[in-house]
Formats: structure tokens, C-alpha cells, sequence
């Protein structure tokens, strides 16, 4: 199972917020509350993983797919 990140909703400007984490199945509703202390949360995108093929990276004029060699990195050419 996945574990999201939430924070709390500040009730008032200026007011810190709280991020926690917890460990949900895809399948159940976000939470849109705190479990322990009842206060208002929402989940917090994060970074995922994003996947290139040859021709898609070339198209996007991104760094073009090199195969790595032994002595050298592809990501440093």
C-alpha cells in the first residue's frame, strides 16, 4: 500500500500547517480529516516517476537516450 502525505488546513492566515504521513490502499477515499484530532486535511501531491522513450525524449528536445558505458555516465555527456 502507498503511503500519502496530508496537511492540516489552517484555520486562519498565517497559521502553520501539519504534515503527516499515512499508509492507505489506492482504492480508499482521501482523508478530508485529521484521525486523531478531527482538523480539516488534504493530501499533498508529490513528485512521481516519469518514463522517456528514444523518440519521445528527442521529440520534447529533451537530452537524447544514450546507452551508459563503463567508464562514464550517460547523464554527463
Amino acid at each position: 500500500m502507498p503511503i500519502y502525505v496530508y496537511e492540516t488546513v489552517p484555520a486562519a492566515a498565517g497559521e502553520a500547517s501539519e504534515r503527516f504521513e499515512l499508509r492507505q490502499s489506492m482504492h480508499e477515499a482521501p482523508l478530508t480529516e485529521h484521525p486523531d484530532t478531527r482538523v480539516p486535511v488534504r493530501r499533498v501531491l508529490s513528485g512521481g516517476l516519469v518514463t522517456f522513450t528514444q523518440g519521445a525524449a528527442a521529440d520534447r528536445g529533451a537530452m537524447p537516450a544514450r546507452g551508459c558505458g563503463a567508464s562514464a555516465c550517460c547523464m554527463t555527456q
